[in-house]
């Protein structure tokens, strides 16, 4: 596969074959939407400035000229041009390709796009069925609308780290960067759903995402149970809150995880793979509501148990009995695993060797490709200013 694009006669039969997207972004929440869009079919166009491109071609590991392992993970399926927006000619440039795209994708602080003519008022005058999509640390309405907008610190303002952990330890983040990448697929939700609004209206709208309102929503169920109960829950580390055995456990040589889902597993667990029947019948376990109760009791005898086994022999057993389990692995090993197939693709650049992650969609039983490896900065360039100067493609938001 080559560094630059790797087409593919399929692409034309993607959902959003004939979609542009034009991606103003930078780092992680908006990449990844324009990536989300880049896979299901649209013509990506990301702008980077001429010198230092995307933040994180300075982040990771670097895997070619000027690609980084970070930059990889959130820009398939896009081609690059390199435009200094401070510039008039730089922001000529964005304007023209704002008339001729589907989509626009910022996360400037708030008000930024505005000063630079690239707001939404400015680019929807010009192309009515533009969708334009902004992407901010808090509400644009509100008193922090200006404060720049980081994973971590969210990840703290919305109560997520305060609900990851063990109980004895101190708050901790998440081992990705959770917020920004639901952000980020929250906003190509988002997207989808103005795209198809616009086949009834012909009009564009303008979709805003917070970094925090999206990181709040993460707290789900977690969030819901505080409010009940008028105080944070325990953190519960690799456990469950309310099920019990449901985590990670010792085997005789090594962790698996357990996720016993209900009483009916509960007993097959005893009685068909740890042979303990009389564990399935104690009152003290023999419902989810006691063992759940009881865990004090409960959790060093069924870990006994465990440990008893090796750990493919455990698994055996447990996968014959019908109850959901697993191995844990590094990650190294599990992208290297058979199980990964054809999610992990190589691609290498000036010698160095690197891969990209597929895009989990299939459609009508096949992986979408990626027709693009992440691309060198400006490697598009030449060829995007052609484009604008042959006139509006076809499939664009001027159509």
């Amino acid at each position: 596969m080559s560094e630059t694009t790797a087409r593919d006669d399929g692409a034309r039969s993607l959902p959003l074959a004939g979609i542009r997207v034009l991606d103003l972004s930078r780092v992680l929440a908006g990449p990844w939407c324009a990536m989300c869009l880049g896979d299901l079919g649209a013509d990506v166009i990301k702008v980077e400035h001429p010198e230092r491109g995307d933040d994180t071609r300075d982040w990771g590991l670097r895997t070619g000229a000027s690609n980084t392992s970070y930059f990889d993970a959130a820009n398939r399926n896009k081609r690059s041009i390199a435009l200094d927006l401070a510039t008039p000619e730089g922001l000529a440039t964005a304007r023209d390709l704002a008339r001729t795209s589907d989509v626009v994708v910022q996360n400037f602080k708030t008000g930024g796009a505005d000063r630079l003519g690239l707001g939404y008022a400015a680019l929807s005058a010009e192309n009515p069925r533009l969708i334009y999509c902004s992407i901010s640390g808090y509400a644009s309405d509100g008193p922090e609308a200006t404060r720049p907008g980081y994973d971590i610190v969210v990840q703290g303002e919305a109560g997520l780290m305060a609900l990851n952990g063990e109980a004895e330890r101190p708050p901790l983040k998440f081992g990705l960067a959770a917020v920004d990448l639901f952000t980020g697929q929250y906003a190509a939700q988002g997207v989808l759903a103005a795209l198809f609004e616009r086949e009834r209206t012909g009009r564009g709208r303008h979709i805003e995402l917070a970094l925090f309102d999206c990181g709040v929503a993460l707290t789900a169920y977690c969030g819901l149970e505080a409010m009940v109960r008028g105080h944070d829950p325990v953190r519960a580390g690799n456990a469950h809150p309310s099920i019990a055995p449901y985590g990670v456990f010792e085997t005789g040589d090594g962790p698996v995880v357990l996720a016993v889902g209900n009483n009916g597993q509960y007993r097959r667990l005893c009685e068909q793979v740890l042979e303990r029947p009389d564990l399935a019948s104690d009152p003290r376990f023999s419902t989810n509501l006691e063992r759940s109760r009881n865990r004090a009791q409960f959790l060093p005898a069924i870990e006994a148990e465990l440990a008893r086994w090796t750990r493919a022999d455990l698994l055996a057993r447990l996968d014959a009995a019908g109850i959901p389990c697993g191995e844990v692995l590094g990650l190294h090993e599990a992208l290297t695993s058979e199980r990964a197939g054809d999610l992990v693709i190589p691609h290498g650049e000036a010698g160095a060797t690197a891969h990209v992650l597929a895009p989990p969609y299939r459609l009508d039983g096949a992986r979408l490709p990626v027709r693009r490896t992440p691309p060198a900065l400006d490697a598009s360039g030449d060829e995007i200013r052609a484009e604008l100067l042959a006139g509006t493609p076809e499939g664009s938001g001027l159509r």
